[in-house]
């Protein structure tokens, strides 16, 4: 049929230039597979003229039921799908109603913390009451099991597709925000054509993404961020770096994960970058940012009522250095590196940017602190793929009371309060990385995501708090032999001798290239020389080859430094040798081997963690 329809389609567009179509080609095309946006690209439209049109000619789909059991017995599931025939298998209710988009397809950057969202929003909903419908087009996620919502529309997340659910339901609200940017990207679009999104209004969000317009709301708000600048062409982003200082972080506007995003050394980088990276986001600028490399970096997510009430939910603190994605760092509740000043500032300026983005749900914001200094980094008023972790470490369901929040419960009714930072036990997360099933992949980790998953270890303290990480990630920390040291020029202070003279007195034999070696040695640390990668060999990655190493700390600074990385970091992946490349982690690392000697762990559910909280 496709086959058939599309050489007429295109005789359509040459014979009529306007949109001079018959409504049974029209209907044929749909029931062929062609979408409203394929249609108008061939016929050089929009979107919305295509649907105006076939509106006007009454083609809609109708939605047919998936027969779970085959014919066999009278199926009685809620699993929907479009198609364009006759008759209409989907009865609508007259309950109220909440549609909820869901993340689509699983994929890096796009993952299940955000379908855990929607499956507590829909929960949550139906305890208000509500008849919740899912849209979704995911088979492996919890929110498309038949047990979860009352409907699940099976269908794509595009424009056309959830207006059609739309068109039919007429639910009494659609939720854009716990999906992830997929659903985000429609918000502006859907509210255009009268649908009703709840929670925070689209040009609301359209602010946190817009930069020029969040540069204006942090001024007003008297908020620090790093330099930054936009570009569209790749000569006005080489003099956008030049002005704010290298190195910077270049990335596309109203993309997830990180998705290419890049740390830029030279203008050469930034060059080629805008080469490569234009199509992600065509039309939308290029963001550049100074990147700040020698900072902490700290997470947040709250919740905000129609009433400008806002709830802390949590403060995480990551463990690998500012630049390094969120969903890649490993985290820490309570926060373990901060003042009592810069703790109560982050949490003023949280409750400051969702009050001015006029927030109704949740809200993540993302800081950096150098030297006694808070810089915003990134505010996203949506659910962020720490909902979980800090629902689960600090026995708050988040996503629940944000559903509540966004359909008119305040704060105060379903008291919730601030996250408080002493609390009795330490819960780390984890990333888990599929880099041994990817030969020769980059794995140096940076503003892009890469991890596949993510794990949590909860102690009484730190060190067990980050052993159970560990070994929920499979990386098996050796209790003795040979560490190999290289450090920065900036990590060659006070802090780095007491790291690694913490593997000395553990037992660890110490290696180190020639300038940390010389430094260590200095220092009163006994440490050996060995090679550089390109200083000839033997060098540090024939060391690793022949299993003379067994873990390595490696913390770059410069595109040099990164490269000969990569170099080491794969010799150890390949070789299944731990590798960390920050002294936090470093110094969490002596504290998880100390743990690990004693040889004594507390196991307990989370249930169990959670009834000693005062939440």
């Amino acid at each position: 049929m496709a086959g058939e329809v599309l050489p007429c389609l295109l005789f359509a567009v040459l014979r009529m230039p306007q949109l001079n179509i018959t409504a049974d080609l029209l209907r044929r095309a749909k029931r062929a597979g062609f979408s409203d946006r394929q249609i108008a690209d061939i016929f050089k439209i929009t979107e919305e003229d295509v649907r105006k049109r076939r509106l006007e000619m009454g083609i809609v789909p109708v939605f047919k039921t998936v027969d779970t059991c085959a014919a066999e017995f009278a199926a009685e599931t809620p699993y929907h799908y479009s198609t364009y025939e006759e008759e209409n298998e989907s009865v609508r209710s007259a309950k109220k109603k909440v549609a909820i988009l869901g993340g689509g397809p699983n994929r890096i950057g796009q993952g299940i913390e955000f379908d855990y969202c929607c499956v507590h929003a829909a929960l949550a909903l139906e305890e208000e009451g509500y008849e919740t419908i899912m849209i979704n087009c995911n088979p492996e996620t919890v929110s498309t099991d038949y047990d979860t919502c009352d409907k699940l529309y099976f269908e794509p997340l595009t424009f056309e597709d959830v207006m059609n659910v739309f068109d039919f339901e007429k639910p009494d609200g659609v939720i854009v925000t716990f999906g992830g940017q997929t659903p985000l990207k429609l918000a502006k679009q859907l509210e255009a054509a009268g649908v009703p999104i709840l929670g925070t209004a689209p040009d609301q969000i359209d602010v946190a993404e817009d930069r020029k317009r969040f540069g204006e709301l942090i001024d007003r708000l008297k908020i620090k961020c790093p330099p930054y600048g936009t570009a569209f062409e790749t000569d006005e982003a080489i003099r956008v770096a030049e002005r704010v200082g290298y190195p910077v972080l270049v990335r596309p506007s109203y993309v997830l994960g990180g998705r290419a995003m890049e740390i830029c050394y030279r203008p050469e980088a930034v060059a080629e970058y805008m080469a490569s990276a234009r199509g992600v986001s065509p039309s939308h600028p290029i963001l550049i940012d100074r990147f700040l490399e020698d900072a902490f970096e700290f997470d947040v997510d709250a919740i905000r009522d129609k009433e400008g009430t806002v709830i802390i939910g949590g403060i995480m603190q990551h463990i690998e250095e500012a630049g390094i994605h969120s969903g890649d760092s490993s985290s820490v509740i309570p926060p373990y590196y901060i003042s009592d000043e810069n703790y109560k500032q982050i949490a003023d300026y949280t409750r400051k940017l969702a009050n001015a983005l006029e927030v109704v749900g949740l809200i993540n914001v993302q800081y950096a602190l150098k030297d006694s200094t808070v810089y915003v980094l990134e505010v996203n008023p949506r659910a962020s793929r720490t909902v979980p972790f800090v629902s689960k470490a600090t026995g708050r369901p988040l996503a629940k009371v944000a559903a509540k929040v966004m359909v008119g419960r305040t704060l105060k009714e379903l008291g919730l309060k601030d996250f408080k930072k002493e609390t009795p036990f330490v819960a780390i997360k984890e990333s888990v990385f599929p880099f041994d099933k990817f030969p020769r992949v980059r794995m140096f980790l940076g503003p892009e995501m890469r991890s596949t998953g993510e794990v949590m270890g909860v102690g009484e303290d730190f060190g067990e708090a980050i052993l159970k990480s560990h070994l929920g990630a499979n990386m098996k920390l050796p209790t003795e032999g040979t560490l190999f040291v290289s450090l920065r020029d900036l990590d060659k202070r006070n802090r780095s001798v007491e790291v690694i003279r913490g593997f000395y007195d553990l037992g660890f034999r110490i290696i180190a290239t020639e300038g940390t070696a010389k430094f260590l040695r200095e220092h009163g640390v006994p440490t050996e020389a060995v090679r550089k990668v390109s200083e000839g060999r033997p060098n540090i990655v024939d060391a690793i080859r022949n299993h003379e190493v067994n873990l390595v700390i490696n913390t770059p600074s410069g595109e040099i430094s990164r490269i000969a990385e990569y170099q080491i970091g794969w010799a150890a992946v390949e070789h299944k040798v731990p590798f960390i490349t920050t002294l936090s982690a470093a110094a969490s690392v002596v504290s998880a081997i100390s743990s690990l000697r004693k040889g004594e762990r507390d196991v307990r559910s989370v249930q169990e963690l959670h009834r000693t909280l005062a939440v």
